[in-house]
């Protein structure tokens, strides 16, 4: 079996990758290497990943069904995306072009492919926008979306349930709460963070530290998506929470980071920040049931090896 990773240089396309070749099967990956956070960090990763990657972008439809006719594979798991709440609002026409119109693409290689693939691709818990019933659940409403991003992984979901209805192609989408771990992406919370401390200055705590993440350690992710891909008798469309079914107080996930790396945080409170929620909690009854997904890596357990591979990582 082969699957096909976009976003394979990426932070979760790395670590899925990593697991695939492990189990044996065939891979190959997409990744337009783009400068969005450290091209470096994306060539380590991508170094240690001994199979083809093709460097091109999912928004180029001639390059990209060259790559589905070259590796014809069983599985294509979509993870290329423009990531990032905040970034949206100030460069809005990033997320149409890469999250909707290269979702398109993708879609329509899977489509007219001579061996129609299985379609796994990554939606966001962002997706919930201002809901405030814990935990969130599949069936909760999401059409009420407070971040371009979200609005753009919505719409995704909808195009994928489409093209599952007219083309009769399994769509199967993942929302994912909060992934860390090593290998990190260095804009994300946990990475500005250990930066900020590291570097002796304030880290800057949005909505005055009042905030509820559901942090999923990355080998759980993996575990879910390869449960996803290999399983059989899902339905042709369908939609699933993975995180970690626990929601953690912001400051503590900051105390247990500051522990890891031996310093004594300073934090600057701010307001909450426009696009943000105040709370995330992931119900994965659906995916447990479906495929038997349970995380099992706790904040107190994965932030310490997140940590340890921070500092070996930027040599400290």
């Amino acid at each position: 079996m082969k699957v096909l990773i976009t976003g394979s240089a990426g932070f979760i396309g790395f670590h899925a990758a990593q697991e695939f070749l492990r189990r044996g099967w065939d891979v190959a990956g997409i990744d337009n290497f783009c400068d969005y956070y450290s091209v470096q960090l994306k060539r380590a990763r991508a170094v240690q990943l001994p199979f083809a990657m093709y460097e091109n972008d999912i928004c180029d439809l001639d390059a990209l069904r060259f790559v589905f006719a070259e590796e014809s594979p069983d599985v294509v798991l979509h993870l290329a995306a423009q990531p990032g709440v905040r970034y949206s609002i100030t460069h809005p026409f990033v997320y149409q072009k890469t999250n909707v119109e290269g979702f398109l693409n993708i879609l329509e290689c899977c489509r007219h492919a001579a061996k129609v693939p299985k379609l796994v691709f990554a939606s966001s818990s962002s997706v919930y926008g201002g809901n405030t019933k814990m935990p969130f659940e599949e069936t909760d409403q999401v059409d009420t979306p407070i971040s371009l991003y979200a609005a753009t992984k919505k719409a995704n979901e909808l195009m994928a349930h489409t093209y599952a209805h007219l083309y009769k192609m399994q769509t199967i989408g993942l929302r994912f709460f909060t992934v860390y771990g090593p290998w990190y992406r260095p804009d994300m919370a946990l990475s500005l963070f250990a930066d900020a401390m590291l570097a002796g200055r304030p880290i800057k705590v949005f909505n005055h530290g009042d905030m509820l993440r559901d942090f999923t350690y990355v080998d759980d992710i993996v575990d879910g998506i390869v449960r996803v891909v290999e399983a059989d008798g899902l339905p042709l469309y369908d939609i699933y929470n993975i995180g970690n079914h626990r929601s953690e107080k912001l400051l503590d996930v900051i105390d247990v980071l500051a522990k890891a790396l031996g310093v004594e945080p300073k934090m600057e409170m701010l307001p909450m920040q426009a696009g943000d929620v105040y709370a995330t909690y992931a119900s994965i009854e659906k995916l447990h049931k479906a495929v038997g997904y349970e995380p099992k890596t706790t904040i107190r357990e994965g932030i310490p090896v997140f940590a340890k591979w921070y500092l070996d990582y930027h040599g400290e």
